[in-house]
């Protein structure tokens, strides 16, 4: 037997599924949405103050300060909006192509064989090196990194979707429709997507954690956003000279915030 999920557990334990599920969705969207609300509110030039630079974590800046003397529990809000904004608009174009190519694939043979090599292809490619060539070739930015990440993260959703379709295709309902006339067009609007819309939100919740970890190991590296972003890679890529120096809380809590923001995303996919 799987064991519950910690966040099921304790004060939700008096609840039934539905319940739980719900209030774990709610809090959870809740705190995202607070963290990316809070980070677009705040301005990217923050103010430098060189007579605070490189203190550690206390009561008056709970993430410490930078080189600069920039608070890096701002800089970290401010960082993390920017990541989910381009995590959530990855998602969205990666699941809008995995749907038209399983759409795509259902139309005849020919098609699915297409889509089935594109498929075979694009998984044969390393990630990163694909999203960094992709990256650069648009002019890198929040541009170029949006949409090499999108570009790059269909595969799975696609293979899922495209086996659903063809599942569906082959049932007895669609063929009664095709012997009353109804065209593909009809079919897939009123008979298919209806039932793959929940696998294509899933899919897209579960493609933002991979979208969003991408995006900042690829700026990290140099190719994604630019250095005057106040993106997660982009802080984490900075920190890494000063590390030696002992200033270990400008990559520790940055890193830790974005691997919670990862987690509730996949624990809103998860229920």
């Amino acid at each position: 037997m799987s064991e519950t999920p910690w966040y099921n557990k304790g004060l939700f334990s008096s609840l039934n599924l539905r319940q739980k599920t719900i209030l774990t969705i709610g809090i959870t969207g809740l705190v995202l949405l607070i963290i990316f609300i809070c980070g677009t509110m705040i301005d990217a030039n923050l103010p430098t103050n060189f007579s605070m630079k490189m203190k550690p974590p206390s009561f008056e800046h709970i993430f410490g300060t930078d080189w600069m003397g920039r608070d890096m529990f701002i800089r970290t809000l401010k960082g993390l909006s920017l990541s989910i904004a381009i995590g959530i608009g990855a998602s969205v174009i990666s699941s809008v192509i995995a749907t038209l190519l399983a759409f795509v694939a259902s139309i005849n043979k020919y098609c699915d064989s297409v889509v089935s090599w594109l498929i075979d292809l694009f998984a044969s490619i390393p990630h990163i090196l694909l999203i960094m060539m992709i990256s650069i070739a648009l002019g890198k930015g929040a541009f170029g990194v949006t949409m090499a990440v999108a570009f790059t993260h269909w595969v799975n959703l696609t293979r899922v979707l495209r086996a659903e379709v063809l599942q569906i295709n082959t049932s007895e309902y669609v063929a009664l429709s095709k012997k009353f006339g109804k065209g593909k067009l009809w079919i897939a609007k009123n008979h298919i997507l209806p039932l793959v819309l929940s696998q294509i939100f899933v899919g897209t919740l579960l493609v933002f954690p991979h979208a969003i970890m991408h995006e900042s190991s690829v700026t990290f590296l140099g190719f994604g956003l630019s250095p005057h972003e106040p993106a997660i890679g982009i802080i984490l890529s900075e920190s890494m000279s000063y590390l030696a120096m002992g200033a270990w809380w400008l990559a520790f809590f940055p890193g830790a915030a974005l691997l919670i923001v990862v987690l509730l995303f996949d624990i809103i996919g998860e229920n």
